[in-house]
């Protein structure tokens, strides 16, 4: 079957072939947002930290005092929430939106994503390079697709732990140790992982370093007030904070009822792959997450402030034209992404070993494996 016709058998929008070559470049996405949207403000984002860290004292203020199981999982699910706003601001730290001055997002970058747990500069290196190769079956770096010869090799409880829920929801920290099937192992704590090139050692090494001060923090409060109360105030909120990451980083890039395609080779293109990636609905989270549902426009231009990019996506929306989607509206939760979730892990198992243009194909006998299982 032809790259083509493939595409076509896809396509969930008339001919509209999802694989095709945009008519439009990069530069006119870029002429079509408004200067403004470029203009990154170090006050307005460290306003957006303090308003955090005012909201993460409240709560846990709030849950020590009252210490009642009435509260608790509400406490839990909120700062879990919080963690993960925390995250995205670091996020941007990493790619310079958040000020154009490097050492205030690298140290501001250190302070947040050491609170959660994250290598500010292990990651952030990762990160750069799923951005410099989003979209491309060999080079992405997360939640990228396995061949069908890499997913083939895959035993049982590989094949259970990537695609049942809940495991897949707490890959982060297993991705931070040893990275994704399919790639070459590597730590994000190490500087001689395949991660990184020589020049980022004394980065990776800081960022370690500050990781492991928040470790050694917390076992010294375990000591200090005993396991449950650390467990209660951040372990549990932590967990919550890794399931949103991975919830909304792996539907991203994945879950459209309109099967996307990823590249390789000559026919992967910066934009081509960037077009791929989906913007979401968040509801109510979308403020408190930083609008990091506007997805594409970040993923072409990642050195947008978060608090431009709804702007920015509303002026280029007519230049993407049908190679944009619109996000599933939300109610006040986004509960409906858990069924985008499962229906994703149901369908979309491996990519063909061949092709430069390829989609999403299911296992059957893991589709018929799982029914049984049910029955």
């Amino acid at each position: 079957m032809s790259e083509k016709r493939e595409a076509k058998g896809v396509a969930g929008r008339g001919d509209f072939e999802p694989g095709k070559p945009p008519p439009f470049r990069i530069g006119d996405i870029r002429a079509a947002i408004p200067g403004h949207c470029w203009v990154r403000d170090p006050w307005r984002s460290m306003s957006y930290v303090l308003r955090d860290a005012v909201v993460i004292a409240a709560l846990a203020f709030c849950a020590a005092y009252l210490d009642s199981w009435a509260f608790w999982p509400l406490y839990w699910f909120a700062q879990g929430t919080m963690f993960w706003a925390v995250f995205v601001l670091g996020h941007d730290c990493g790619h310079g939106s958040f000020s154009d001055i490097p050492w205030l997002n690298n140290v501001v970058g250190h302070l947040l994503h050491s609170s959660i747990l994250v290598p500010y500069h292990g990651w952030r290196i990762s990160h750069k390079t799923h951005h410099q190769n989003h979209g491309n079956v060999d080079k992405d770096e997360s939640w990228h697709p396995l061949p069908e010869k890499v997913y083939r090799e895959l035993n049982s409880t590989s094949k259970k732990m990537r695609f049942t829920v809940p495991f897949p929801l707490f890959a982060f920290p297993v991705y931070l140790m040893r990275r994704t099937p399919g790639r070459e192992e590597g730590s994000h704590f190490l500087p001689s992982s395949g991660l990184f090139d020589p020049k980022d050692e004394l980065d990776v090494v800081v960022s370690t370093t500050c990781w492991s001060a928040m470790v050694s923090l917390l076992v010294c409060l375990s000591w200090v007030y005993g396991p449950l109360p650390v467990l209660k105030l951040y372990g549990l909120p932590y967990l919550v904070f890794v399931m949103w990451l991975d919830l909304v980083t792996y539907l991203h890039h994945h879950g459209h009822s309109e099967k996307l395609p990823w590249y390789r080779g000559n026919e992967w293109s910066y934009l081509r792959g960037g077009l791929t990636t989906i913007d979401r609905d968040y509801g109510w989270i979308n403020n408190i997450h930083h609008d990091i549902g506007t997805h594409v426009v970040h993923h072409l231009f990642p050195q947008i402030p978060h608090y431009n990019l709804i702007e920015a996506t509303k002026a280029a929306k007519p230049v993407f034209g049908e190679f944009y989607r619109e996000p599933e509206k939300s109610g006040p939760l986004p509960l409906h992404l858990l069924g985008v979730l499962l229906r994703s892990l149901r369908m979309d198992h491996f990519v063909s070993d061949e092709g430069d243009v390829v989609f999403y194909q299911t296992d059957p006998h893991l589709l018929s494996g799982k029914k049984h299982k049910s029955m």
